[in-house]
C-alpha cells in the first residue's frame, strides 16, 4: 500500500521528476543518430523502424511482467534498477560493434522506460505535498515528455558539433545517470511495508473495477497520441534528410524535440481546462496536428512539419495528461502503480505498432506515401475517440 510519509515535506516530488526526466532522455538519445548508423551498418529504413519498435516491445514486456512490482518492493528499488539498466543501454551504444549491439541497446532502453513509466509517475504523485496532486501530475508527465524531448536535441547538437558523434551523447548520459542515482538515494520511500513478492508473476495490470469504465477512452487517446510521437521519433529524421535535404543533425534533433515540447505545452493547458474538456479537446487538436503533418509530407515543407509537430504534440499532451491524471487519481493506492503501468502499456503499443507499419509501407511505396497513409489512419482514430468522450465525458473519483 502506498502512503504519504513525513519525508514528503522534503522536495521529493521535484527530485523524483528530475530522475524521471534523466532516465527518459536516454531512451531517445539515438533518434538523430540513426542516419549515421544506417551509413555505418548499411541497413534499410524498415530496419530503422524495427530497431525503434524493439525499444517499444521492451517497454511492453517490462510493463506486462513487472508493471506493478513497485507496489510491493517499493518505488526506490525499482528506480535504482531502471537507472542501472539505462547505464547498460548506454554502454551498448558506446561500444556498438554492429546491429546486434544496437538492437540490444534499444531493448534495454525499452526496459528502462517500462520500469520508469509507472514507478516514477507514482513516486512523483505520492511525494507531492497535500493539495498539490494536480501540479504533481503535470510534473510527472512533463518530466516524461520533457526528458524524451531533451534526448534527441542533446544528441543532435553533440553529434553535429563535436568530433565524437556516436560516443559523447552516451558518455554524457552516463554522467547524468550517476547524478540521478545519487538523487534517488535521498528520496523517501512511499510504499508501506515494501517486500519481495511471494510469487514473481504479472499482477495488477488489469485495471481494478473502480477505474475500468474510465480507463478505456483514456488509454485509446494515449494510443493515438503516442502513434504520432512514434512517427516523429523513428521517421522524422529520415524525412528531414531525404525529402527536405537538410542534413544537419542538430536540426533533425530539434524537429523531434518540438513534438515533445508541444506535448509539455499541452500538459500545462490540461490543468486549466480540466480532464472533461482536455481529453476530447486534446484529440481534436491532435487531429489538426496530423493534418499539418500530412500537408508537410505532401508539400515537402519544413515549417509546416514543425507546425504539425507543435500542434500534434500539444493535442497529445492534453489528452495524455488528462487520461493519466484521471486514471491515476481514480485508482486505489494499492493498485496505482499497476494501473498506471497498464495505461502506459496501451500507449506504447501505439508507439510501436503503427511505426513498423510505416516502415514496411516505406519499403513498398516510399516515405512520403507511407507517412500520408499513417496520418489518415491516425486522424480517423483520434476523431473516433474525440466523438466517444464528447458523448461520454470522463468523470473521476479520487481513491482513498
Amino acid at each position: 500500500m502506498s502512503v504519504r510519509t513525513g519525508g514528503m515535506r522534503r522536495p521529493g516530488s521535484a527530485v523524483a521528476a528530475g530522475v524521471f526526466a534523466i532516465g527518459m532522455a536516454g531512451t531517445t538519445l539515438p533518434t538523430p543518430l540513426y542516419g549515421l548508423y544506417r551509413r555505418q551498418l548499411g541497413f534499410s529504413e524498415l530496419m530503422v523502424t524495427v530497431v525503434f519498435a524493439v525499444y517499444a516491445l521492451g517497454v511492453i514486456a517490462v510493463l506486462l511482467l513487472a508493471g506493478d512490482v513497485s507496489d510491493e518492493v517499493g518505488r526506490r528499488p525499482v528506480l535504482f534498477g531502471a537507472l542501472g539498466v539505462s547505464a547498460a543501454s548506454a554502454l551498448c551504444f558506446l561500444f556498438e560493434g554492429g546491429l546486434p549491439m544496437l538492437l540490444l541497446g534499444r531493448v534495454l532502453s525499452g526496459f528502462t522506460a517500462g520500469l520508469f513509466s509507472g514507478t516514477a509517475t507514482a513516486a512523483v504523485l505520492e511525494l507531492a505535498r497535500p493539495g498539490r496532486q494536480a501540479r504533481a501530475g503535470f510534473a510527472a508527465t512533463a518530466a516524461n515528455m520533457g526528458g524524451l524531448g531533451c534526448g534527441p536535441l542533446l544528441a543532435g547538437l553533440l553529434a553535429q558539433y563535436t568530433p565524437w558523434p556516436l560516443a559523447l551523447p552516451f558518455l554524457l548520459h552516463l554522467c547524468l545517470l550517476a547524478l540521478a542515482a545519487t538523487a534517488t538515494g535521498v528520496l523517501p520511500e512511499t510504499v508501506a511495508d515494501p517486500h519481495l513478492p511471494r510469487i514473481l508473476r504479472p499482477r495488477g495490470l488489469r485495471p481494478p473495477p473502480p477505474v475500468r469504465g474510465l480507463f478505456a477512452p483514456c488509454a485509446v487517446a494515449a494510443f493515438a497520441g503516442f502513434a504520432l510521437l512514434g512517427l516523429f521519433t523513428a521517421v522524422a529524421p529520415s524525412f528531414v534528410a531525404q525529402t527536405l535535404d537538410v542534413h544537419n543533425l542538430a536540426v533533425s534533433g530539434a524537429v523531434v524535440c518540438t513534438v515533445f515540447l508541444g506535448s509539455t505545452l499541452g500538459q500545462s493547458l490540461t490543468g486549466r481546462l480540466g480532464v472533461r474538456a482536455a481529453l476530447p479537446g486534446g484529440c481534436l487538436v491532435l487531429v489538426l496536428g496530423l493534418f499539418l503533418v500530412a500537408a508537410s509530407l505532401a508539400t515537402a515543407s519544413l515549417p509546416v512539419l514543425v507546425a504539425g509537430a507543435v500542434c500534434g504534440g500539444t493535442g497529445q499532451g492534453m489528452a495524455f495528461r488528462a487520461g493519466l491524471t484521471a486514471v491515476g487519481t481514480a485508482a486505489p493506492p494499492e493498485h496505482r502503480g499497476g494501473t498506471i503501468s497498464a495505461f502506459f502499456l496501451v500507449a506504447y503499443l501505439g508507439l510501436s505498432l503503427p511505426v513498423v507499419g510505416v516502415g514496411a509501407l516505406t519499403e513498398a511505396w516510399g516515405l512520403r506515401p507511407a507517412g500520408l497513409a499513417f496520418a489518415a489512419c491516425a486522424i480517423v482514430l483520434a476523431l473516433a475517440v474525440a466523438g466517444y468522450v464528447l458523448r461520454h465525458p470522463p468523470t473521476t473519483t479520487p481513491a482513498t
